[in-house]
């Protein structure tokens, strides 16, 4: 089994796997440039809710590093443009806002950037914390060995610890609960078959990858016992918002009988939000649709709607885990 670490804080410097490169080339960044983060965020470089949040308290933190005479000026343009590369993972915003104060409330602002890098350190140790107590929560949901499907990447490289839905998984595995894993590969970035699978094939889980629209055809000859999934906003009715194909899976699983899970920090959950209703889906750009790694796939000029996520209504949700317990509904958080 190989250890996989998504985000890290080495020697005084952000170290994060380039995702987009995975599952062929291994390629780690480590700077202290909060604009090198920015587009790393932006780019898919950084990726999953929790890991994003981590990054940007990290950025925002090195944003004074360089700040010199104008501190105030420095932290507030690097966190508008921290907060403009992903509008829909909250995290990146729960992280922001927390750095944000602390470095506001601080009286002496000659030492705010030691102050701001421990807290961004104890936000990634929290984390890592977080996902080991999701994992040991997740145990409960398992009645006998299962064969799970997971829809897009929830693993290590979306955290900075050993993942949400699919440390589950591998809690679950390790218990002697899981036969079999299925990994949606999660179009139209391919998530599921190239970092899901990743994980997967270094943790020596047996699984296979399906097409998305194979989800179906498994449930339907019961080769499918539960599906457990990550999430990128939570509103606190329980609607989620995830990876864009969640909700078809969970229509699926709605009528197939098959219960499905959510597995995310309660970071992930906006409070201020009452409903999934008024959530920002994220538009991509037109050629992660008609280009595969720069190669085009169908014309360039051809009208593309790629909405990132969908929104899993509530009622469709068999169950949320958080570090906390196993919320059921219904939810109110």
């Amino acid at each position: 089994m190989i250890e996989i670490k998504g985000v890290d804080f080495v020697d005084g410097k952000l170290k994060f796997i380039d995702q987009t490169k995975l599952p062929f080339e291994e390629r780690y960044v480590i700077t202290d440039d909060y604009e090198r983060i920015a587009e790393a965020i932006k780019h898919l470089e950084i990726r999953g809710a929790p890991a994003i949040g981590v990054a940007a308290a990290f950025a925002l933190s090195f944003s004074l590093k360089y700040a010199g005479q104008n501190p105030d000026q420095q932290i507030n343009k690097a966190y508008e443009r921290l907060a403009s590369t992903r509008p829909t993972a909250v995290n990146l915003f729960w992280a922001l806002k927390k750095i944000m104060n602390i470095y506001q409330n601080d009286p002496d602002k000659k030492k705010s950037y030691d102050k701001l890098i421990r807290h961004s350190i104890n936000i990634l140790e929290e984390d890592a914390v977080k996902c080991q107590k999701i994992a040991a929560n997740g145990l409960e949901i398992f009645k006998k060995k299962s064969k799970v499907l997971t829809h897009c990447n929830t693993g290590a490289l979306v955290t900075a610890g050993s993942g949400t839905a699919l440390n589950i998984i591998k809690e679950a595995y390790n218990n002697d609960l899981i036969e079999h894993v299925y990994a949606g590969e999660t179009r139209p970035l391919l998530q599921g078959s190239r970092l899901t699978a990743y994980e997967l094939y270094n943790a020596d889980i047996p699984f296979e990858i399906i097409t998305d629209s194979a989800a179906a055809y498994l449930m339907k000859r019961n080769k499918i016992d539960l599906i457990i999934t990550g999430a990128d906003r939570i509103a606190r009715n329980g609607d989620t918002a995830n990876k864009i194909g969640t909700y078809s899976l969970a229509v699926l699983a709605k009528f197939h009988k098959i219960p499905l899970y959510i597995a995310a920090p309660t970071s992930t959950i906006d409070y201020g939000l009452e409903t999934g209703m008024k959530i920002e889906i994220e538009i991509r750009d037109k050629k992660e649709v008609t280009q595969l790694n720069d190669i085009p796939v169908t014309r360039g000029e051809y009208p593309v709607y790629s909405p990132a996520f969908d929104i899993t209504p509530a009622d469709l949700i068999t169950a949320i885990i958080t570090e906390h317990k196993v919320h059921k509904p219904p939810f109110n958080f």
